[in-house]
């Protein structure tokens, strides 16, 4: 008799988008639209929290490889991957001597700049850099938790925040 094994159910699929972009303004504001873009394909709408922090995770991370990790005439690189319970960011760039401090923040500096990590740290469950194997540069990642489906859009959350204030 030939029977067969039930097999246990798959893992929430992976869903992957990477992609290299030029180091300039114009190269960070597009990697951040198709962030928003394929979360937004991937059943995170564009209002949604989820879509929100990954998108402002995704912009911190590729302004800072644009503005810190640029090398003249090389490009940095973006990984997007999701689940269903957590979106992962990683950006590559090829400058391996300027790495951001890892660690808890205090508090806010008083520039105009440097409060990009402080967000990062914020809707991240976790964050770091890597070295690049392969060649000079570094990796900067985060993981982002994404709400379950139906979580509420920001507007939601921000009326459900003014009620509670």
């Amino acid at each position: 008799m030939n029977r067969s094994v039930p097999r246990p159910a798959d893992p929430a699929p992976l869903r992957e988008f990477a992609m290299q972009f030029t180091s300039t303004p114009r190269g960070a504001r597009l990697a951040r639209r198709l962030v928003s873009h394929r979360m937004h394909e991937w059943g995170h709408p564009y209002e949604g929290l989820g879509n929100e922090a990954v998108t402002l995770v995704a912009a911190e991370l590729v302004a800072n490889a644009v503005t810190h990790g640029h090398v003249p005439g090389r490009d940095f690189h973006l990984r997007l991957t999701a689940t269903s319970g957590a979106a992962r960011v990683e950006v590559t760039d090829t400058r391996s001597e300027r790495q951001p401090a890892t660690g808890p923040r205090p508090h806010a500096p008083d520039g105009e700049s440097g409060r990009g990590l402080l967000l990062v740290e914020a809707l991240a469950a976790g964050w770091g850099v890597t070295p690049r194997t392969t060649a000079p540069g570094k990796t900067v990642w985060a993981v982002v938790p994404l709400p379950p489906p139906g979580a509420g859009t920001a507007d939601t959350r921000r009326a459900a925040l003014r009620r509670e204030a």
